[in-house]
């Protein structure tokens, strides 16, 4: 038996660990990743990745690997009673806005989504210890004890803090006595990855929409040469998922002899669930994902809430063991749990709508427009009828600097720092000190970054002297004008941003 001490310790390595861990080794902070099962999790389930979540990929450095995994979606394909069918039109990025650089839904299979986010994790030094399982564990006031089974024998462990990304059934949230409340939604599907012949991979093939009985889909997985087959099945009996039972379910629902399922890959039956925790904390114990929160796959919404909950735990657990004080984690809980009260009624209302019809998906589940507006991590000392607010997403905005070269906020932001932007002209005398993680950028004539397209002062609404002060996760964290410096001394005192450096003359573009 050993005793080692480590930050913190990643209880299940999925989507939301393994970016929780991700942004741990960007920070250079000890930690252990952990998952029970003996090999990567090897299905398509959580396919869809949205905008913002997009935006979060690009800050890991992994977006253009995951494009190349994946792709779009195809168009819809419903097909009638008589076998004709009537194609739907592609999502397109018509409703594209300034300042949203990604606008469509990317389709990458979860098992090669998974795949990107441990290959990059490896390049920083990571990987996660597979077959190995939290069996109890206990905390005081300094950290927790947890002990551990796996292939290093039985171990004890001691950290600062432990997180929980264990899954619907998560062990960590029920040890902890948190209560998950919600309902299930008297539905029950199967999901299949296949190989198959018989239909093209140029459509999203959908049978009997709006029955409950009979509804089945069949889905080209970018990347693959596989199909994901999705099908409610009956409440009660044992369902079978070999290949000969699931060509049977295919030829009773769409009619057809001619589509053939020659091998499954992966497959599970499930129920369908809406549930929320009651806590996101406990002491030094947190809840992520779907620990914290489980979905119905309609919306293409709990693999993307999972990885922003990482996100948002990310800088604040960082912060704290850097020294911010300990009551930031509380705001944790504060800012994503209401953020999943939301989803999981989104998805509930899309899957209601499945069952009668064909979903209307919108805007809204592109979650680019989810704030933090109203938390208390958002300062906002302007004016009202601004285009953002402090809690908004930052938006992006094409610039250039003073170099010459091409500038996009995004690569302004791109890290673990916080930025500051300030519309010149600058008032130096009231310009914030430097310090350790805080970049600084002044836009405007004089400034490092000028905005010859206008596009920042039209994404933010911002005046001469206005200050934005963007979030680690690329959200707003306080909007202020230069008469505000108190103001936002204390705001950076909070999030363990105290001064680092000798306070400078002025505030120098690009410092």
């Amino acid at each position: 038996m050993t005793f080692i001490t480590h930050d913190v310790l990643i209880v299940g390595a999925g989507a939301a660990g393994l970016t929780l861990a991700l942004e741990l080794a960007r920070r250079k902070l000890p930690f252990r990743l952990i998952e029970k099962l003996e090999h990567p999790f090897a299905g398509s389930r959580g396919k869809g990745i949205q905008p913002r979540t997009q935006e979060i990929f690009e800050d890991l450095g992994v977006i253009d690997r995951l494009v190349a995994a994946g792709g779009l979606y195809p168009p819809p394909r419903a097909y009638r009673e008589d076998g004709t069918f009537e194609d739907s039109p592609s999502a397109t990025a018509t409703d594209a806005r300034p300042g949203e650089p990604y606008n469509l839904p990317l389709m990458v299979p979860q098992f090669l989504t998974e795949r990107v986010l441990r290959e990059r994790l490896r390049e920083l030094g990571h990987a996660p210890e597979f077959a190995c399982e939290l069996t109890a564990f206990e905390q005081d006031d300094d950290g927790v004890t947890a002990r551990l089974a796996g292939p290093r024998g039985d171990e004890v462990l001691r950290v600062r803090y432990l997180v929980g990304a264990d899954g619907g059934r998560s062990f960590v949230r029920r040890a902890l006595g948190i209560g998950f409340e919600g309902k299930t939604l008297g539905v029950r599907a199967v999901v299949a990855d296949l190989l198959l012949h018989g239909l093209g991979r140029d459509a999203w093939h959908r049978f009997n929409d709006g029955s409950m009985e009979r509804q089945m889909s069949l889905c080209p997985l970018a990347g693959t040469e596989l199909f994901q087959l999705q099908a409610p099945v009956p409440m009660q009996g044992e369902v079978a998922v070999t290949a000969a039972a699931l060509n049977d379910m295919v030829a009773s629902r769409t009619g057809r002899a001619d589509i053939v399922i020659d091998e499954v890959r992966w497959a599970s039956v499930y129920e369908m669930n809406a549930r929320l925790a009651d806590r996101y904390r406990v002491g030094r114990a947190l809840l992520i994902g779907d620990a914290a929160h489980t979905h119905p796959p309609t919306g293409g919404q709990g693999l993307n809430t999972s990885i922003q909950d990482a996100c948002n735990l990310a800088w604040k657990l960082a912060a704290v063991l850097r020294g911010a004080p300990a009551s930031l984690l509380d705001t944790y809980e504060e800012e994503r749990r209401p953020i999943a009260a939301e989803m999981l009624g989104m998805a509930t209302r899309l899957l209601r709508e499945a069952s009668q019809g064909p979903m209307r998906r919108g805007r809204e589940v592109k979650q680019l427009d989810i704030s933090h507006a109203g938390s208390s991590l958002a300062l906002d000392r302007c004016a009202g009828g601004r285009a953002v607010a402090a809690g908004d997403r930052a938006p992006d905005a094409l610039c250039r600097g003073a170099g010459g070269l091409p500038r996009r906020l995004f690569e302004l932001f791109r890290g673990t720092h916080w930025t500051l932007l300030c519309h010149g002209p600058l008032d130096a005398a009231s310009a914030p000190p430097a310090r350790a993680g805080l970049h600084r950028h002044v836009v405007g004539e004089t400034g490092d970054i000028l905005d010859v397209h206008g596009e920042f002062r039209a994404h933010y609404g911002v005046e001469p002297g206005d200050w934005v002060l963007v979030r680690p996760d690329g959200y707003i964290g306080a909007m202020l004008t230069s008469g505000d410096a108190i103001a936002l001394e204390t705001f950076l005192g909070a999030v363990g941003l105290g001064v680092s450096a000798p306070t400078p003359a002025r505030c120098r573009p690009g410092a």
